[in-house]
């Protein structure tokens, strides 16, 4: 994680500190205010040190993680994990159950099939994209206290589904222990808003135009409240003639091509935001809303190719002007 720590960080006009930085493979942000030097500066290291911490243990792409550990034992041996782990884990089988499988963090197989670090010139074919279907599913991980195992070689956990979510959840907490009343965490468009920006009593967040990406196309006012973004717009390639985006249908192994190009959904925790927004993109617009409400706490936005969804009551956090 690239994430230097200034020794000032010194307010703007409106009393708002910020902290750029990169981590968990996206670009990031820390916004707040506090009028002590010395707490602004404690905040952004304990901050920054928690991220570090937190990759080195659960990012698949670091040799040396848990994650990485418990993977390259898949079809060997049984791997010890921590109370952490543990938690991790259990939040992994949760949001698996709580979306019918639509989330499901041993998509490893497949994410590999696809492989989105590299150019795409061609797509992968029936067999692989079958072979690495047959090691997913989460019904397949085993466990017991303080271990688990992926019973066949090959299998493996991503928690990127939700790692981001959850991380910015945890910087949150740490903002209000600190006494922060007034903090914006954004790490890679997953975002939670605390207090206010200085000049109103909330945050004013983008809403991104999938359709032209880099351009807004609304905005919405925030505070303690998390909005999370998912979308095809900034992950695809073209392949004769035809899009395809980085989010996979578990269900078939394919990126999803149901229409939607975006999805933000405003809830009251930031992994409840994503979990929701990532499950829309996947649903569809239709089988997406419909999935929604059942949680009452949880407004969306659905950007298609062919118009704007939105459930009842998300039109109450949008603003004219982000």
């Amino acid at each position: 994680m690239s994430a230097p720590v200034r020794h000032e960080l010194p307010p703007d006009a409106h009393g708002v500190r910020r902290v750029e930085f990169r981590a968990l493979g996206t670009s990031c942000s820390l916004q707040f205010r506090h009028d002590d030097d010395r707490i602004a500066l404690t905040f952004a290291a304990d901050a920054l040190g928690w991220l570090g911490a937190f990759e080195e243990k659960f990012s698949r792409f670091r040799e040396a993680s848990l994650v990485s550990r418990i993977n390259a034992a898949a079809g060997r041996e049984w791997i010890e994990t921590d109370a952490e782990m543990e938690r991790m884990l259990d939040l992994a089988e949760g949001l698996h159950n709580l979306t019918d499988g639509i989330l499901d963090a041993s998509m490893l197989p497949l994410l590999r099939v696809w492989d989105w670090k590299q150019a795409h010139t061609s797509l992968p074919s029936a067999s692989a994209i079958k072979s690495a279907l047959a090691l997913t599913g989460w019904s397949k991980i085993q466990r017991r206290p303080g271990s688990v195992f992926l019973p066949q070689a090959g299998m493996g956990l991503d928690f990127g589904g939700f790692g981001k979510e959850f991380a910015v959840d945890r910087l949150a907490r740490l903002a209000a222990e600190r006494g922060l009343k007034d903090a914006l965490i954004d790490l890679g468009r997953d975002i939670y808003a605390l207090g206010g920006n200085g000049i109103h009593p909330f945050w004013h967040v983008g809403i991104e135009d999938a359709l032209q990406p880099g351009a807004c196309r609304s905005g919405i006012a925030l505070s303690g409240r998390a909005v999370s973004a998912s979308g095809d717009y900034t992950r695809c390639f073209l392949h004769a003639g035809r899009r395809y985006g980085h989010i996979l249908d578990p269900r078939t192994g394919w990126p999803v091509a149901n229409g939607v190009r975006g999805v933000n959904v405003v809830a009251r925790s930031c992994m409840e935001a994503g979990v929701y927004s990532t499950a829309l993109c996947i649903l569809g617009a239709h089988d997406g809303l419909t999935f929604a409400a059942r949680a009452p706490h949880v407004d969306a936005i659905i950007q298609t190719d062919t118009g704007i969804f939105t459930s009842p009551k998300f039109p109450r956090w949008e603003v004219k002007a982000a």
